[in-house]
Formats: structure tokens, C-alpha cells, sequence
């Protein structure tokens, strides 16, 4: 039997659908939250349910354990002699979903005018429903060595990346597809070539042995929370933008984010201004951002007539493709230590180091998945990036140094609210999304 069709596909996919929706709906229903402080049960259910859920399509799935973390949904399926490998990626963990501001259960998968609602429908079960439909569209037999990984800490602190570092071998691929990005608009393919890598450091202010008396001492006596808060303020400059220096940036190149789709994404309230100055774009995904993430302080209910001894803060800054982290940590930790007043003590933790990524567009495989886009679609592909990190894509490009990475997905930024309340999805960019990936697939095994 030959590979099929891109008309067969693009059939067998579109007669796939109702049921696979159905899928990302009992996915969706389990709270598969892998933070520390949750249950385990649901997130290795979760698991379970993928592995269930694959092999209904002929996909024998299994779950790899991962040393101190949760296991991984694996699956190898043998292509043709001398096929290309791909490999697959999703995870099927999710953030935690506080009620407040959902419209609706966000465990019980909701639809409505065109949309699965509910936490992880978009961010990430959406990329498993894609690869699912992939595979069946093929039988659960491709044209090309397949390498499926979906893994169950991505929203947390990943277990998968030493995984990977010390078994190499076993992420070896010339593609690496990961299906946990999404289009800035439904309907309106792109490919995604850079993502912002992440650096946090905990920074601690001390002034005094103990609290005391504001009235009696004010005015002389240097408060420590008066000192971290003169000390935040230097981190960003008169528009926001990051002051932290030796950060490299530059001018982003393809699609660009109009300010009105910003201030709807992001909920900008009515009059108040946008940081920064230039292309949107280019803030996004190709210059530094720095922000503050916490402040341990009293609280407005409980503070009292006292001057703070100590007070500390999580600072966090967004650093572009091409930057060294270690580098943008030294710069982070170094403009903190020297700009604190007062010579008040202070202590710098790093706390968190993300690298930055990007993906040349001259491989045989990004211009295959870009034609391949282009056909599901019916338009023509842009060019983004991404604020966020994925961590594990600098381990997967150790592992396979010459893979293209496709960066794709259904989570559209318009819509989706990944991570925040009213988190859904567009069935339609699940199926597009799907048909894509199968006719890159038929592609990549025709060559």
C-alpha cells in the first residue's frame, strides 16, 4: 500500500475528527496538574488515557519512566528502509486552574461557537489531538520512522531534559515537530523561528537587626523594603523597557503584532500605555524584557507602624535568540549587586536559567512543513516568534544538532489564554494543524 493522497489525507483527517475531538475532551477532563503540591493521580491518569487513546489507532504507546519525575508517553513506530525519523513532541501536563474568571468548569470541556473550553484544551492536549489524528490518519503506520514523546512536567520543572542529556541517542531525528506553539490568528498558518530564553534571580535587601518603630526611626533609619523597591525601579528604564545592560537584541524580521492585538491578548486596560518603543514584534520576541514576579513584604491588611528589616524579590528577565544565559544571569545578578542604595546588604540568588532558540528557515524540512502549511491551510505562512521558552528544545538540538525543528500548534494567540481562566481551542486549527503535519509526513517519506 502506497502513502496516500494529500486529498486522502485531508479526507481521512476531516472523517477523524469528531472522534478525536471527543478524545481532547476526556483529556481535558482530567486535571492533570504536575506541580508539587497536587495529587498524582489524575496527571499519571492523564498519562495513562494518552497511551489508551493511541492505541485505539494502532499506535503501540507506553509509558517510559523518567528518573524523579513523571513518566513520559512513548512510542517508536519503524518507517520504510532508509526513512527520515521525526519526532513527535507534546506534553500532556497542565497548569492549575484557579476558578476565578472561568465562565465555566475549567475541568468540564466545554464547546461553544467552534471552541473546546477548559484548562489544557489549547496548552497542550490540543498538540496531543494533533499528533493523534496525525498517526491515524496513516493507520498508525507512516512513511517515516516516528518517534513519539509527550511528556508530563513541561508546565513545571522538567525531569525530561536530564533525561534526554544522559540518552541522547534515543532523541536522535532529523525533524523535531513540536506542537505546542500556535497561530497569532485562526485561520492564518506560521511557523515559529525564535523563542525568548529565561533568566531569574532572588534578590535580598537587609538593613536592620529587626523591625522598627516608623515614627520613632523614620526618617533616619533605612527601610529595607524602601531600599528594594528604589532598587526594582533601575531594573527597567522611563518606558519600561530593561535597563539590564549587555543584553543583546534585534530588529524582528517577519510578522509583526499590531498593537491592537496586543492590547486584546494581553488585556491592557483602556488608557494605560505599552512599554517599550519600536515594533511590537520586536518587544516580544527579539529584545530582553525584565520583570518582577513577587515580592515577600507585608501584606496591606497586616503591615504595621514598622521599618522592615529585610525584604526580597524574584526578578525575572526574557532574554532573546543568540543571547548566552549565563552570560544574561552574570549581567542580571552583577546590575542588581551594584545598583542597591543606601549600601544596604544584599544577597543575589540565580535562581532559574532558560536558553533562548532559534531555527534557521533553509532546511528541507522547514520549507517542506512551511509548503505543507501552506496547502492545509489555503494561504500563505508567516514567520513569528515567541516570548516564552521551552527549555527542553537546547537538549533535543544536543541530542540532534542537524534536526530541523517545526514549531507549530493550536494555540492561537487571539483566543486560546493558555495559562490564564477561559483557556480554549479552535477544533478548525486542530484538524489544519493535523493535515499539515500528515502531508509533511508524506512528504518527508516520498523523498
Amino acid at each position: 500500500m502506497g502513502t496516500p493522497s494529500a486529498e486522502q489525507l485531508r479526507t481521512a483527517i476531516s472523517g477523524l475528527m469528531p472522534e478525536i475531538i471527543e478524545e481532547l475532551k476526556a483529556m481535558v477532563a482530567i486535571p492533570s496538574v504536575a506541580f508539587p503540591a497536587f495529587p498524582s493521580e489524575p496527571v499519571l491518569a492523564m498519562a495513562q488515557r494518552a497511551v489508551d487513546a493511541f492505541a485505539r489507532y494502532g499506535v503501540d504507546a507506553h509509558l517510559e519512566e523518567i528518573p524523579d519525575g513523571y513518566p513520559a508517553v512513548w512510542a517508536e513506530i519503524a518507517g520504510p528502509p532508509g526513512a527520515p525519523t521525526v519526532l513527535l513532541y507534546g506534553h500532556y501536563d497542565v497548569q492549575p486552574a484557579p476558578a476565578d474568571g472561568w465562565d465555566s468548569d475549567p475541568w468540564v470541556p466545554t464547546e461553544k461557537d467552534g471552541r473546546i473550553f477548559g484548562r489544557g484544551a489549547a496548552d497542550d492536549k490540543s498538540g496531543i489531538a494533533i499528533h493523534l489524528a496525525t498517526l491515524a490518519a496513516f493507520g498508525g503506520r507512516p512513511p517515516v520512522n516516528i518517534t513519539l514523546v509527550l511528556e508530563g512536567e513541561e508546565e513545571t520543572v522538567s525531569h525530561l531534559e536530564a533525561f534526554v542529556a544522559a540518552h541522547p541517542e534515543r532523541f536522535a531525528a532529523d525533524v523535531m515537530l513540536v506542537a505546542d506553539m500556535g497561530n497569532l490568528t485562526v485561520g492564518e498558518p506560521v511557523l515559529s523561528t525564535g523563542l525568548r530564553g529565561h533568566v531569574k534571580a532572588i534578590v535580598e535587601v537587609e538593613t536592620l537587626a529587626d523591625p522598627v518603630h516608623s515614627g520613632l526611626f523614620g526618617g533616619a533609619a533605612p527601610d529595607a523594603l524602601m531600599a528594594l523597591i528604589k532598587l526594582l525601579a533601575t531594573v527597567a528604564g522611563d518606558d519600561g523597557a530593561s535597563a539590564i545592560p549587555g543584553i543583546s537584541g534585534f530588529e524582528w524580521e517577519g510578522a509583526d503584532y499590531s498593537e491592537e492585538m496586543l492590547r486584546a491578548n494581553a488585556g491592557v486596560l483602556d488608557g494605560v500605555e505599552l512599554v517599550g518603543s519600536g515594533p511590537i514584534a520586536s518587544r516580544l520576541w527579539s529584545r530582553p524584557s525584565i520583570s518582577v514576579l513577587g515580592i515577600d513584604a507585608p501584606s496591606v491588611d497586616e503591615g504595621g507602624n514598622v521599618l522592615q528589616p529585610r525584604a526580597r524579590a524574584v526578578v525575572a528577565m526574557r532574554i532573546p535568540p543568540g543571547q548566552d544565559p549565563d552570560a544574561a544571569m552574570d549581567a542580571l545578578v552583577g546590575f542588581l549587586e551594584a545598583n542597591v542604595p543606601w549600601h544596604a546588604k544584599v544577597t543575589v540568588t540565580p535562581n532559574k536559567k532558560s536558553p533562548p532558540f532559534s531555527q534557521g528557515t533553509d532546511g528541507t524540512a522547514f520549507a517542506a512543513m512551511r509548503e505543507a502549511l501552506a496547502e492545509a491551510y489555503g494561504t500563505e505562512v508567516g514567520q513569528v516568534g515567541s516570548g516564552g521558552s521551552i527549555p527542553l528544545l537546547d537538549e533535543l538540538r544536543k541530542a540532534s544538532p542537524d534536526a530541523d525543528f517545526l514549531l507549530i500548534g493550536a494555540e492561537d494567540a487571539e483566543l486560546s489564554r493558555i495559562h490564564g481562566p477561559n483557556e480554549s481551542v479552535d477544533v478548525t486549527e486542530i484538524e489544519h494543524m493535523a493535515l499539515a503535519q500528515a502531508l509533511l509526513l508524506a512528504r518527508l517519506g516520498d523523498r
